[in-house]
């Protein structure tokens, strides 16, 4: 053989192995044409994710109003037929995510544009629950009554003068200041924008981003499950088992994603739990018999404890984020995408020019005891 024959054939075997053991590598992380890489493999570059799904924040607009029929039907040991939905609050920017109940049964939701924490009472009444916390997107509570919140970079358009100075993170807000993790486990600075958490009362959180992460107590973020679209994120009712929705494709409903949890960060037996009937999922939250709701454009999605559909609690609007609130856990709290000034016409405030409401209904079943959501 030719020295110069010889001489390509080994560079097409070399170049051959290169590209396979990039594409193997990518594969590895998750990384291929449909899901993105969970971790940074280079100089890292800061992610856009950290959004809401459909009918949601993130879209550049706020939502145009589209009136809808928000009948209520009868759901077996849920919902009673006929129950109204009423408006609570609402206010211009991206002002309210992540809703959950405090131990008296008031709702606390992120205010991103502003940097803090809302509480809203059983009159509805409104309040500053926690300042000063910069980039905070969604909450939790572990059982120990720990506030958790993620925290994330500024998107383009922010005008906050300290801008530079918010990062992307999970802490604990309340009853005191505490960073439980703001980097990779390889020291490097955590370059996703968290999206929903789920504290673990182990002093860690889950949390989502595209693919599911855990922030440890000792300060570093590892993915934990990669190859999804995720965006809410919570425990049974016996923190055995973690949900969290995956959205689909195209006309394909997205699903609901069940894993078994073994410990702090460690997730085992991932399956498919349900399929949405319509849409893709967003905010979820589970009442005290193991149902699982799931917030929807066209309204909260419920399922049994064995992941069948049992019906939709239609919204006024596309929702984002769902709770149990209220001194016995039997109101439903949801966060709307959009909202309307007096003349009827959408609002449209802040770097998203969006807006949120936050309605409230009662119910038949009941929060979980013990633990916010």
């Amino acid at each position: 053989m030719k020295q110069n024959t010889r001489f390509v054939i080994l560079l097409w075997l070399s170049t051959a192995a290169l590209l396979l053991g990039e594409a193997s590598a990518a594969q590895a992380q998750g990384g291929n044409a449909a899901f993105p890489a969970c971790m940074p493999t280079a100089q890292p570059v800061v992610q856009a994710d950290g959004g809401r799904g459909e009918g949601a924040r993130g879209q550049g607009q706020a939502p145009q109003r589209i009136p809808r029929d928000a009948t209520v039907t009868a759901i077996s040991g849920v919902i009673a037929a006929g129950a109204k939905w009423t408006k609570v609050w609402q206010s211009g920017g991206n002002s309210a995510d992540g809703i959950i109940p405090d131990k008296d049964g008031n709702a606390l939701v992120a205010q991103e544009d502003y940097d803090a924490v809302l509480k809203i009472d059983k009159n509805d009444n409104a309040s500053v629950y926690v300042a000063k916390a910069k980039g905070i997107g969604s909450l939790s509570m572990d059982r120990q009554g720990r506030l958790y919140g993620v925290h994330r970079t500024e998107r383009p358009g922010s005008t906050k003068p300290d801008q530079a100075s918010i990062v992307n993170a999970i802490t604990i807000l309340a009853p005191e200041r505490n960073m439980v993790a703001d980097k990779w486990a390889n020291g490097m600075t955590l370059t996703v924008r968290p999206n929903d958490l789920a504290a673990d009362s182990q002093g860690g959180a889950y949390f989502t981003s595209g693919c599911v992460y855990y922030a440890s107590a000792n300060g570093t973020v590892t993915a934990v499950a990669e190859n999804l679209r995720t965006n809410g994120i919570v425990f049974s009712p016996d923190d055995k088992t973690l949900y969290v929705t995956n959205g689909g494709g195209g006309q394909t409903p997205g699903t609901i994603v069940a894993f078994d949890v073994k410990g702090p960060g460690m997730l085992a037996n991932r399956r498919d739990f349900a399929t949405l009937a319509m849409g893709n999922g967003d905010g979820s939250v589970v009442d005290s018999e193991g149902r699982l709701y799931v917030t929807s454009n066209a309204g909260v999605q419920v399922f049994d404890k064995t992941g069948k559909y049992l019906g939709l609690i239609p919204t006024p609007r596309g929702v984002i984020s769902v709770a149990f609130a209220g001194p016995d856990k039997k109101t439903l709290y949801v966060v709307g995408s959009g909202a309307e000034d007096a003349n009827g016409q959408p609002i449209r405030e802040g770097p998203q020019q969006t807006a949120a409401t936050i309605y409230k209904l009662p119910m038949i079943a009941q929060g979980v005891k013990g633990r916010a959501k």
